[in-house]
């Protein structure tokens, strides 16, 4: 017993021995694989870097290379642009030079102009007018000769639009010159009355009927001469009845007409009847109603009295008054007036032509234009 109690404890320290040796080699070979691994990291992040060096080298030298490629592609299209700037100015500038030559210009202030360029000048501009207005037509409202002609005579110091609201009633009773020639004058001053001067436009329209009944039978002549033995009709109305009512030519020469042609430097005389012989002669007589026509819309609607919308005048290049009025283009175009400016005409029952393009009827009388 005593033997093998010594063997048990002499055993026991051996294998302690044993446990502590196999216990220090794992943790060599724990150590071993950790520096194993820790070796592996290290190799594969510098391949990682190496590789991403060799990209960035080789995308520096690829960018090398295409640099002179790209700069010289970049110079072509900027001279490419530098050219086609070039050739569009010399052509721009070589049109206007040309316009310049084709284009009647107004002679310097001071200087005479030689009939034969007044002729072309005074043309042109009659052309481009009919460009910009190529509805043009009378603005007052009529349906037959008779009611044109009472509404010219009604036109007198006031505006068509004026006239165009008031005839409605008038013709709604009294429809024919002879119902007009027996009116109650007082009964037709009331109507008329928003026309002004209504005792007096009264006493022509009454006039005038009674004249077509007992020289003409109740029918409007289509003859200067006779026209202008009615009361109140003097040669300006007559040659709007004729215009456009029997389609002979004529010039209406209305406050609008004379401002504007003086402007243009048409004529410097300042009686109408040798006004419209002065513009006549400029003319083929086969012009001057739709001429009439053209210069009428341009002065109420763009060359105003006080304050002409010079900056966005077609004729600007014409006219010698270019810069009495506004030559900015974005305040010019707030002085315009009518469908250029965003406005009713002065018509109730405008044609289809100037519908068509955009013109708008006047509102009737005592109605809300909301312009």
């Amino acid at each position: 017993m005593g033997e093998q109690g010594s063997d048990a404890a002499s055993g026991e320290p051996k294998k302690a021995a044993k446990a502590v040796k196999a216990a220090k080699k794992a943790v060599v070979k724990k150590t071993a694989v950790e520096k194993a691994v820790v070796k592996k990291t290290a190799v594969e992040k510098a391949a990682v870097e190496k590789t991403a060096a060799k990209k960035t080298a080789a995308k520096k030298t690829a960018a090398k290379k295409a640099a002179p490629a790209v700069k010289k592609a970049a110079a072509k299209k900027t001279a490419a642009k530098k050219t086609a700037a070039k050739k569009a100015s010399a052509k721009k500038t070589a049109a206007v030079a040309k316009a310049a030559v084709e284009q009647p210009q107004p002679p310097p202030a001071g200087k005479p102009e030689s009939p034969a360029a007044l002729v072309r000048r005074a043309r042109r501009i009659n052309r481009e007018l009919a460009e910009v207005y190529p509805y043009a037509h009378p603005e007052l409202d009529f349906e037959n000769p008779f009611q044109l002609l009472v509404a010219t005579v009604l036109s007198a110091q006031t505006t068509d639009l004026r006239v165009n609201q008031t005839t409605p009633t008038l013709f709604a009773k009294y429809p024919t010159p002879e119902d007009l020639a027996a009116a109650n004058p007082e009964e037709v001053e009331e109507i008329l009355r928003p026309c002004g001067f209504f005792r007096a436009k009264t006493k022509s329209v009454i006039g005038l009927s009674k004249g077509l009944v007992e020289q003409f039978g109740g029918e409007v002549p289509g003859r200067l001469e006779d026209l202008v033995k009615l009361p109140g009709v003097g040669r300006k109305t007559a040659f709007v009845v004729l215009g456009n009512a029997f389609g002979r030519p004529g010039i209406t020469v209305d406050t609008h007409f004379q401002r504007l042609v003086r402007r243009w430097r048409w004529t410097a005389e300042t009686d109408p009847d040798k006004i419209e012989a002065a513009v006549g002669a400029l003319f083929p007589k086969s012009d001057w109603t739709d001429l009439s026509h053209h210069v009428i819309w341009h002065g109420r609607r763009m060359c105003h009295a006080r304050k002409p919308a010079c900056g966005v005048c077609p004729i600007a290049p014409l006219c010698p008054a270019y810069g009495e009025g506004e030559t900015d283009p974005e305040k010019a175009k707030k002085l315009l007036k009518y469908e250029k400016g965003g406005f009713p005409g002065q018509r109730l029952k405008p044609p289809q032509a100037y519908l068509d393009a955009g013109g708008r009827p006047a509102p009737p009388l005592g109605a809300v234009s909301g312009t």
